[in-house]
């Protein structure tokens, strides 16, 4: 059974910095995608930043020059750092890590609020 376990969030003013941490355990195949995912009161949930095991990082454009993906593989850990922020990236963000393997298989972590306000 593969879990994901994030860390991180809170309550950051505009303009300020947080940081997310997300662990993956399990039985996990070497080329995957982790990244992070979040969703705002009243809306969908949308992509922040993802990265494939042997791939560059993917960034929404809201978010891009504002936010970096990190990841190692070798413990299957994805970091995000996010700077500047603003008011509208206050949502609950969530890890993902998914495959395809013949099927396709998605894991999500339980989620993390970030608030950002003055």
């Amino acid at each position: 059974q593969v879990q994901l376990v994030e860390s991180g969030g809170g309550l950051a003013q505009p303009g300020g910095s947080l940081s997310l941490s997300c662990s993956a355990s399990g039985t996990i195949p070497e080329i995957n995608v982790m990244g992070w995912y979040r969703q705002a009161p009243g809306k969908e949930r949308e992509l922040v930043a993802a990265v494939h095991s042997g791939g560059r990082p993917n960034y929404a454009d809201s978010v891009k020059g504002r936010f970096t993906i990190s990841r190692d593989g070798a413990v299957n850990t994805v970091d995000l750092q996010m700077n500047s922020l603003k008011p509208e990236d206050t949502a609950v963000y969530y890890c993902n890590l998914w495959w395809i393997n013949f099927r396709k298989s998605d894991y999500w972590g339980q989620g993390t609020q970030v608030t950002v306000s003055s």
